[in-house]
């Protein structure tokens, strides 16, 4: 595939260097603009007077798949190729073996690259605005939840240090710290001192505050008889200013357990809307947030994808082979979307309990040798190809399809 005219522009935070160049690599314009609506204008004027049309508009690479200036490309309708600074850097010594680097050489470096390769690289999906949406509240979501439970680590750590009796309380009836009970109970009692003052009474009122309504005075004389238990102290002005500093850490904690749930409901509201959430959800072990998080990652353009081990390779579930002369490796797939795969991770964990045709695939890879993890990877690999078929040709998830019963073979 030969393109007459190419662009590429080098992103950055305050400029973007814009080079065009033609089927023979001579540089045609050349220009820097900012991201503003002039800047904007700028690059259309720039562009139209190179030739581009709403019938065959000039394609455009560029080092990132999202920002302003890329959403205004998009409008468009040209065909946007995001590349990887990786992959850049790599092209970059074809024309630079030297090492040297400039923005201006660098788009060069990208308009060179669609040029001779843009067949090997990846289209910005044409997806519908509402599954962009569910995108940035399903990252944002998923975001808020990883700094709950950074928070919750570091509240943890801290506790470790001088106020073990708190971690035992919060581990009662299988709560954790980011539970509303454990949290109010911090705030009641950020020390061991405070804690052997509090009452029956106390407790009980701080666990109506949090919406506890069943078992809240067996519940109280619980966590008070822990509270009260002998343990090691730290001297007192330590433990004062350790206590500080865990209502700090406290409302962290709480700041991002808001936003996880506000964040949780936004998603799903959203998810809700799109076509594809009766197909996604009828899988077993994908609900709303999980649903929503894996959609968020493929989205809804149904030729991104030519198959589904293009997608299964994008989702980090497909193996690589690596071979050489008469050596052959198969290995997992360390270049992926991250975000897919720790989704895909949680999905295929959840449907052992959930379909038995998962659990008896997660038995045999067992049995075949596989850890836990590799068996669940094998599992997320064959639900995304089942995902992709119903998803393709709108079909609900039938546990006798996706899992077959194999036929027994009997010896003679």
């Amino acid at each position: 595939m030969t393109l007459q005219i190419t662009c590429g522009i080098d992103w950055s935070e305050k400029h973007h260097d814009v080079a065009l160049v033609d089927e023979a690599g001579a540089l045609i314009a050349k220009r820097r603009i900012t991201e503003t609506v002039e800047g904007s204008q700028e690059l259309l004027t720039m562009l139209a007077e190179a030739g581009d049309c709403a019938e065959d508009p000039i394609p455009v690479a560029i080092e990132t798949p999202r920002g302003l200036l890329v959403a205004e490309l998009r409008a468009t309708g040209r065909k946007i190729y995001p590349i990887n600074p990786l992959a850049v850097a790599r092209y970059r010594e074809r024309y630079s073996p030297s090492g040297k680097k400039s923005d201006h050489a660098d788009a060069m470096v990208l308009a060179n690259i669609l040029r001779t390769d843009a067949h090997i690289h990846r289209l910005l999906p044409d997806d519908t605005e509402l599954v962009r949406s569910i995108a940035v509240l399903a990252r944002a979501s998923q975001d808020a939840t990883w700094r709950r439970t950074r928070a919750a680590n570091e509240l943890r750590s801290l506790l470790r240090e001088y106020y073990p009796a708190m971690l035992e309380a919060a581990s009662i009836r299988s709560a954790n710290l980011t539970s509303p009970v454990t949290r109010a109970l911090l705030e009641l009692a950020p020390t061991p001192a405070a804690a052997v003052k509090l009452t029956k009474p106390q407790i009980a009122a701080a666990l109506r505050r949090v919406g506890r309504i069943r078992d809240v005075d067996r519940l109280a004389a619980e966590l008070k008889d822990v509270l009260r238990r002998p343990q090691l102290r730290q001297d007192s002005q330590v433990e004062q200013a350790m206590g500080i500093q865990a209502l700090r850490l406290v409302a962290t904690l709480n700041a991002e357990c808001d936003s996880v749930n506000l964040l949780a409901d936004a998603t799903a509201e959203a998810f809700q809307l799109h076509p594809d959430h009766e197909v996604i959800t009828s899988f077993p072990g994908l609900g709303e947030q999980t649903g929503a998080r894996l959609l968020a990652e493929v989205g809804d353009d149904r030729v991104r994808f030519t198959d589904a081990r293009a997608l299964k390779a994008f989702a980090g579930s497909a193996p690589v082979t690596r071979a050489s002369g008469r050596s052959e490796t198969i290995t997992f797939r360390r270049i992926k979307n991250d975000r897919l795969a720790s989704v895909g991770f949680s999905w295929a964990f959840s449907t052992l309990i959930a379909s038995p045709g998962a659990r008896a695939h997660y038995d045999r890879r067992r049995n075949k040798g596989d850890r836990h993890t590799a068996a669940l990877r094998h599992l997320f690999n064959r639900l995304l190809g089942c995902l992709y078929h119903c998803v393709q040709h709108g079909l609900i998830y039938d546990e006798a399809t996706a899992f077959p019963t194999l036929p027994t073979t009997v010896a003679a």
